[in-house]
């Protein structure tokens, strides 16, 4: 786990790290800010063998992707709903890093204590061929994905 002692947020963390952070702290969340479109047809982490649900929360609405004005609060309602609160550990993921970036710095300002940020995302850094999943990312990574 690489934590950035003078980032605005917890961290960043792998997939791999992710993961186990997930399996091994009850109360730790994983919130993936993608869009509509991408849970439909890129697929969605399956956390079923870790007893957990993954929180889909967009932080940019879709299809003029701004940033969605009440993130925050969705945030906090489905935390609540979660039996989390805002000490939790709580991983943004997104497609390779920057969106769940930001959702963790805005989740770090809101006063969640515990904000990462998933660095590889869900598909990572695309190849030399263009691919996305092969590089790095909780696909590339082997973790347990499904479509929806």
């Amino acid at each position: 786990m690489s934590i950035d002692a003078g980032a605005t947020y917890a961290g960043d963390l792998s997939a791999d790290d992710a993961w186990t952070m997930l399996g091994a702290e009850r109360g730790a969340v994983l919130v993936d800010v993608r869009t509509l479109p991408e849970w439909s047809f890129v697929g969605v982490p399956d956390l079923s063998s870790l007893g957990k649900e993954t929180v889909f929360l967009d932080w940019q609405v879709y299809p003029d992707m701004s940033v969605r004005a009440d993130f925050i609060e969705a945030l906090q309602a489905a935390l609540s709903a979660s039996g989390s609160d805002k000490t939790a550990p709580v991983l943004f993921l997104c497609r390779s890093g920057v969106r769940s970036k930001s959702a963790a710095i805005a989740a770090t300002h809101a006063g969640f204590t515990r904000a990462y940020n998933i660095s590889g995302g869900f598909e990572g850094p695309p190849d030399a061929a263009g691919h996305r999943g092969v590089v790095a990312g909780w696909k590339a990574q082997g973790l347990p994905w499904a479509q929806r």
